[in-house]
């Protein structure tokens, strides 16, 4: 395991966003959704990728609020232009699961 000094892990912005739209990725290589999370009026919409299709239907999705990177420059994935990281954890299976404040928190809060 590499150590970061804080000045590093100060420069991630790690925001809390709500899914407000879920689209199949069909152009993915791995089974993926394409993820729209509002993260408020400062930040705004953001479109990720996401390969979360094991645990979650569209559906459950859209309304849920998820932790995300907001800071890294965009990454083309096939056809779509990514525009965070929405960040999950690996099951016993690979499946990804969200992760996610336990409790409603303000729209671009940054993780403390």
């Amino acid at each position: 395991m590499t150590t970061i000094s804080w000045d590093d892990f100060e420069k991630v912005e790690l925001r809390v966003g709500r899914i407000v739209r879920v689209e199949p990725f069909p152009k993915a290589r791995k089974p993926a959704y394409i993820l729209h999370v509002d993260f408020g009026d400062a930040i705004g919409i953001k479109k990720s990728s996401a390969q979360i299709t094991g645990l979650y239907s569209p559906e459950s999705l859209v309304g849920k609020q998820v932790v995300a990177v907001v800071n890294f420059p965009k990454k083309q994935i096939g056809p779509l232009m990514s525009e965070c990281l929405v960040t999950g954890f690996p099951n016993e299976d690979g499946d990804v699961a969200l992760c996610v404040p336990d409790r409603l928190v303000p729209l671009g809060a940054k993780l403390m």
